[in-house]
């Protein structure tokens, strides 16, 4: 498992209509550079890096019906015994799992709200190599209209402890962090969280996960997004951890970026 236990985001990788577009723009936004070699097998999926580090995958839309979207993958030593778990807490599988050898398995599944997540079980590729620094992950959570329901769901299958809604570990009652079973709960040791999305989100929005990358000046990057085609849906803000903002990029797949200490 490359020292990812089970639950703790792994991966990320990004959908898109037009792969040569979406290396430019995250090429120039967030540093990265990509494998050239990417094999036509497993439909030209591109992997990023920083620094000479796997920080991230491109992989161009088999059907343009598909979204355009970042997943966040989560790790697990055994993708079909956690595929079980999900469907009997009331989530669904889009994608049973499916070796990829010799880099491992995956699977894409669905929470009971609608939010989509990858499961990784690591073998050849066993994730991210550059974490929580300037132009690579650092970050996760889930945006969802039903607190509880996603709490009970998450807690469940994998464990997480979260700490009580306004205790000293949270933003407010809205926002909920979670941690690995057997680690203190806390934003110290936290791996990702749980929002509740307001009146103030589009209706039509479903529930989502949004994925951070850690940046050294967000007002310059959101700057940058805009001048390469991207869009900045939420300006820069400042948050208990940093300085953040929402973005989209050049073909509208939505991710966060965050200036500071990170989580």
């Amino acid at each position: 498992m490359g020292g990812y236990p089970e639950g703790a985001p792994c991966w990320a990788d990004v959908s898109l209509s037009d792969l040569a577009a979406g290396k430019r723009f995250y090429g120039e936004l967030l540093g990265w550079t990509f494998d050239e070699a990417a094999d036509a097998a497993y439909g030209n999926y591109t992997t990023a890096y920083k620094d000479g580090r796997r920080v991230a995958a491109l992989q161009p839309k088999r059907d343009g019906r598909m979204p355009t979207s970042w997943t966040i993958y989560l790790a697990t030593p055994d993708a079909h015994a956690l595929a079980a778990r999900i469907r009997a807490a009331g989530g669904r599988l889009i994608t049973d799992p499916t070796p990829v050898p010799p880099h491992g398995t995956m699977a894409v599944a669905a929470d009971p709200g609608g939010a989509v997540f990858g499961l990784w079980q690591g073998q050849a590729h066993t994730g991210f190599e550059l974490m929580r620094k300037p132009g690579s992950y650092c970050w996760t959570e889930v945006y969802t209209r039903d607190k509880d329901q996603a709490d009970a769901f998450y807690e469940s299958v994998f464990g997480y402890q979260g700490g009580d809604p306004g205790s000293p570990d949270e933003i407010g009652a809205d926002f909920r962090t979670w941690s690995l079973p057997g680690t203190e709960p806390g934003p110290d040791g936290a791996i990702g969280g749980r929002s509740l999305m307001s009146d103030a989100f589009p209706a039509a929005l479903p529930d989502h996960f949004l994925i951070y990358f850690s940046v050294e000046d967000c007002d310059a990057v959101a700057a940058v997004c805009t001048r390469l085609g991207g869009r900045v849906t939420a300006e820069p803000f400042d948050i208990p951890y940093g300085r953040m903002a929402v973005l989209n990029d050049n073909q509208g797949a939505a991710f966060a970026v965050l200036q500071g200490s990170g989580t």
